[in-house]
């Protein structure tokens, strides 16, 4: 039967299908994360990144959490909503192949998909019922500030980590550079709470930069992390923060 541009078949069902499932967000994340240069490009990557789960009104009730403070991690189904107008194609080019590579876009985790979408393993560090609405604390997520999400959902270590899975092209950590504060960054650097510090290691340390950009050693690049402007440079394999100051209109 031949498809139709919505996906459905030519019979109309598809459509008739998606037309019933609409989806809200119900929550917005709110993260140490202010732009989508230099957030990881998994979750756990940062473990040290920080985050609030904010519920919108109907969704926010201390009831609609409760026993949620048994799991130790959620899943959360978010939007892509910086890319979401950008449109998708078959195939991409993944980071973690360089960025010539191309593969299926099914086959990978990039952002530019047919329903922008995406899934993230968060760590649950507490759940908040101040003034009887309901807020989750969460930990090494990779979500940025204003993050849309649909749905949230306890991980379940029994069903979701089986012991002979394999990861494809990316079955391995990402390589780690090492991270030099320079001595134009060392009083503010230096100023900044624990976390904050350790976010800005262990960012920067997953070389955040295009793939098709790694040759850039002299270019200065700048990350809205921990509500800063994070600059920095990579040269020779070492990845040098050269300034911090406050956070621009980024």
């Amino acid at each position: 039967m031949p498809r139709t541009s919505d996906g459905g078949s030519g019979s109309g069902t598809g459509g008739d299908v998606c037309a019933a499932f609409p989806m809200k967000p119900i929550a917005v994340v709110r993260s140490c994360f202010g732009g989508k240069f230099g957030v990881p490009r998994q979750p756990g990557l940062c473990p040290s990144a920080w985050g609030t789960l904010e519920f919108l009104p109907r969704f926010d009730s201390p009831e609609s959490v409760r026993g949620l403070e048994g799991f130790s991690h959620l899943w959360l189904v978010f939007a892509f909503h910086e890319t979401a107008d950008e449109g998708w194609h078959p195939t991409v080019r993944p980071p973690r192949l360089g960025g010539n590579r191309r593969i299926g876009v099914f086959a990978s985790r990039s952002t530019y998909r047919p329903n922008p979408i995406g899934l993230s393993l968060v760590k649950l560090e507490g759940v908040d019922l101040t003034d009887g609405r309901a807020r989750l604390r969460l930990g090494g997520l990779d979500l940025i500030d204003g993050t849309p999400v649909f749905d949230v959902k306890p991980y379940l270590p029994y069903a979701e980590a089986p012991p002979d899975a394999s990861g494809g092209f990316a079955n391995e950590e990402p390589a780690r550079l090492p991270v030099v504060i320079e001595p134009a960054a060392e009083s503010a650097f230096s100023q900044l709470p624990p976390r904050a510090r350790a976010v800005i290691r262990e960012a920067l340390s997953l070389d955040p930069r295009p793939a098709t950009r790694t040759g850039d050693g002299d270019r200065v690049f700048g990350a809205p992390l921990c509500g800063k402007d994070v600059r920095f440079r990579i040269q020779d394999g070492v990845c040098r923060v050269v300034g911090i100051a406050a956070a621009r209109n980024l």
